[in-house]
């Protein structure tokens, strides 16, 4: 909790380091308190203030981080509020704060007699769900007040189990909309860590513009043309087929990457100027697929528009996945699919 909330450290790799003596049952375990205290934390926070009366901010980190994991338990899990507490404590007196182990007592007794009833009585939205505002603000504005509860409920939940080679149902739908065969050549804009890379047919060209991504993708994949360079640069074209994986906010992968709604934001011009790259390296008449692992317009449909390219009607190819309101596009929801939430165009030159 420290790494993550002082230091700016990814949840996930903090997790791995971390947890790497565990055995898989305590890992388990672990990782759900770990990541769903990240996840609930604004809840969290708005419980320790109001029931510990006494500002966040004015706490020891040390004695923050404690009781944001014990609010946790307490509110999100079967523990024996007793051993929550004394955990609790522990914690702060191994961090060499015993000064304050009273207090984070208190607070858990606190906690544990009123957090439940505190979080029952919030209204639906963001502080209960523990959002952004302004995530729950777009998704209102995409879907709805109804589909963004049970979008945001989904997302506080743990992800389905990943299918193939580590992804997710959603993620490998995107590289089989670019329908590359034997024989086409085929450009990878965006391609580390090389997961959909590695799903491609014909001669590929992967771009990756970080140096050491480049080079694991290399050794990861020998059969692939790995070019470390920025696409909007690469100085090669005629491509049959391409695939922009862009980077984006994450909205449709917040269930996987518990940190990621506190540190996202949009980059609709940076996708545009991506996607664009690609379709000037690819020749007429040939495909591009754009796929973003988000779900606000404003990085989907609305950079798809901006490009002015001929979308293809992949909602007649894969129905299921058809987006409610553009069904040329595919648009994937983890309350919808139980898979992550990914938006997917294929768009003709």
């Amino acid at each position: 909790m420290r790494r993550v909330f002082e230091d700016d450290a990814y949840a996930d790799r903090t997790f791995a380091a971390s947890a790497a003596d565990l055995d898989a049952r305590d890992r388990a375990l672990a990782q759900r308190i770990a990541y769903g205290t990240v996840q609930r934390v604004r809840t969290i926070d708005h419980g320790i203030e109001t029931l510990g009366r006494r500002p966040l901010r004015k706490l020891d980190p040390a004695v923050r981080a404690a009781l944001r994991v014990a609010g946790f338990e307490l509110a999100w899990s079967e523990a024996p509020p007793h051993a929550v507490a004394n955990d609790a404590v522990e914690l702060v007196r191994e961090a060499g704060f015993e000064r304050a182990t009273g207090f984070t007592n208190a607070v858990c007794r606190r906690l544990a007699e009123g957090f439940r009833h505190l979080v029952a009585a919030l209204p639906e939205g963001p502080l209960k769900e523990s959002y952004p505002d302004w995530v729950h603000e777009v998704w209102v504005r995409d879907f709805g007040g109804e589909e963004t509860l049970a979008l945001e409920r989904a997302q506080n939940e743990p992800p389905p189990p990943e299918e193939y080679r580590g992804m997710s149902r959603a993620s490998r739908l995107a590289a089989e909309a670019v329908g590359s065969q034997p024989g086409d050549r085929v450009l990878d804009a965006c391609a580390a860590p090389g997961n959909k890379t590695s799903l491609l047919q014909g001669e590929v060209t992967a771009v990756e513009i970080n140096a050491g991504r480049a080079r694991l993708l290399a050794e990861r994949l020998p059969d692939v043309h790995v070019v470390n360079a920025d696409v909007r640069k690469l100085d090669d074209g005629g491509f049959d087929r391409a695939l922009v994986d862009a980077p984006c906010s994450g909205l449709g992968v917040l269930n996987r990457r518990p940190d990621l709604r506190w540190r996202a934001s949009p980059l609709p011009e940076l996708q545009l100027e991506l996607l664009r790259a690609a379709a000037d390296r690819t020749r007429p008449g040939g495909a591009i697929v754009y796929s973003v692992c988000t779900l606000n317009a404003d990085e989907n449909e609305a950079v798809v528009d901006a490009a002015g390219l001929e979308p293809d009607d992949l909602g007649a190819l894969w129905p299921e996945f058809a987006h409610p309101k553009r069904p040329e596009f595919l648009l994937t929801t983890p309350h919808r699919h139980a898979t992550s939430g990914f938006f997917i165009a294929r768009l003709r030159r």
